[in-house]
């Protein structure tokens, strides 16, 4: 089951620019696209708290399971 990252919906409530959340969070851009976009593999405490810190929010507003579609796997180790 895919986790999908909804760090467009806080921003767009909260009125915020990537970048202006990447400077908060103290992360590049770049990185902050990566794990916006779902290209990101894992995320670090760390850097989650500093996310919701900075968007007044909690991590399930950032974070959320969908169920799999066909063909994909469970996970990486395929339990």
């Amino acid at each position: 089951m895919p986790i999908v990252v909804d760090i467009d919906v806080m921003l767009a409530r909260r009125k915020m620019s990537v970048g202006e959340l990447a400077e908060r969070v103290g992360i590049t851009p770049a990185n902050l696209a990566v794990l916006k976009n779902g290209r990101a593999k894992a995320v670090r405490f760390t850097t989650l708290e500093a996310l919701c810190e900075a968007l007044d929010c909690q991590p399930g507003d950032l974070l959320r399971q969908e169920p799999a579609h066909d063909g994909e796997r469970a996970g990486a180790n395929g339990a």
